[in-house]
């Protein structure tokens, strides 16, 4: 059965990838595709939210040893495991992590003996076109998709991508998985899973791939320094919901911003410096829009029936969170 999968995957690859002449074979790709897992210590101030044991996929994208996978699975981590196509465990570092991407960056030392995988143009991929997604585990781990649609993502933790590719069916082991496009090249990297509302069709299963082109722009600055050297955007330490257009507070970080600010779970927010909220995305753009990480954000909320006006003084999130990580065991 394994092997007929196998077999059946690759065939697949070769018609997918024929009309565009890939410049790899599909095992090149497949071997290029690696389990990242992490080890974060219980006081890491992520540890209560993504978990003290991360497990996903990485891709290697050159032949220095780095790797690129979706940042949470890293981040804060104190060790981290990479294993090949071998399932062995190798050594290596944490190189960097992206907050405004998602990206996170891992090194391994020697590079693994693979060949990389070639970075694409995400921004010629539409809603209706094939793609490939692969996860750590050669051909079983393979699976085609087709994009639903090219829009922008807002999370709840602060994040928005202005166009975000969303893929369906939906992939299990998502996070930092490979998304290939029909020339065998790298378009995306996985990010999580969600629902999305399609007319006539109703709610479907899909995942959020992080676009390739987010990349080549700050690759340079994260092998350098761990991180884009661009100004931070003001962060809150907040989670948010929105309903109808309005925006809820659901969490504040303990210690954050909003917390030292009296902000509270159940808030909802009416104005970002006196400007009204209309939507997530538009929260998280008001908000940027009032400068770098460090200014005061004024805030108008509704707790209750009470209207009141707050004053957040905004952080660097890099800064918040220490990045622990130092070396692979």
């Amino acid at each position: 059965m394994k092997k007929s999968r196998v077999l059946m995957v690759v065939l697949f690859f070769i018609l997918f990838c024929a009309s565009a002449h890939a410049e790899q074979t599909p095992e090149e790709i497949f071997k290029a595709v690696v389990k990242v897992r992490a080890i974060v210590p219980k006081d890491a101030r992520s540890a209560s939210s993504l978990g003290t044991e991360r497990e996903g996929n990485g891709v290697v994208i050159d032949s220095k040893g780095h790797i690129l996978t979706i940042g949470y699975l890293i981040n804060e981590a104190e060790t981290i495991e990479v294993f090949g196509h071998e399932d062995k465990p190798v050594r290596g570092t944490f190189v960097g992590y992206d907050y405004a991407t998602g990206f996170g960056l891992v090194r391994t030392d020697p590079p693994l003996a693979v060949e990389p995988v070639k970075l694409g143009e995400s921004s010629k991929l539409k809603a209706g076109d094939p793609a490939l997604v692969a996860g750590h585990g050669g051909a079983d781990a393979v699976q085609g998709v087709g994009v639903i649609s090219r829009k922008e993502f807002a999370g709840y933790w602060e994040y928005l991508l202005d166009d975000a590719i969303f893929t369906t069916p939906a992939y299990e082991k998502f996070g930092g998985a490979a998304l290939i496009g029909r020339d065998g090249r790298l378009l995306g990297i996985g990010s999580l899973f969600t629902q999305l509302v399609v007319p006539a069709f109703g709610s479907i299963p899909c995942n959020v791939f992080v676009p390739i082109d987010l990349l080549p722009p700050i690759l340079d600055d994260l092998i350098a320094t761990g991180r884009s050297r661009k100004p931070s955007t003001p962060w809150l330490g907040i989670n948010s919901e929105e309903a109808r257009g309005r925006i809820f507070i659901t969490r504040v970080t303990s210690e954050g911003p909003a917390e030292k600010a009296g902000l509270q779970p159940d808030d909802m927010v009416l104005t970002v410096n006196g400007k009204e909220v209309n939507g997530l995305a538009d929260f998280y753009r008001k908000i940027w829009g009032t400068g770098n990480a460090g200014v005061d954000i004024p805030l108008t909320i509704l707790r209750g029936t009470r209207i009141r006006d707050i004053t957040v003084h905004s952080a660097d999130r890099h800064q918040f969170l220490t990045i622990r990580s130092k070396k692979v065991l």
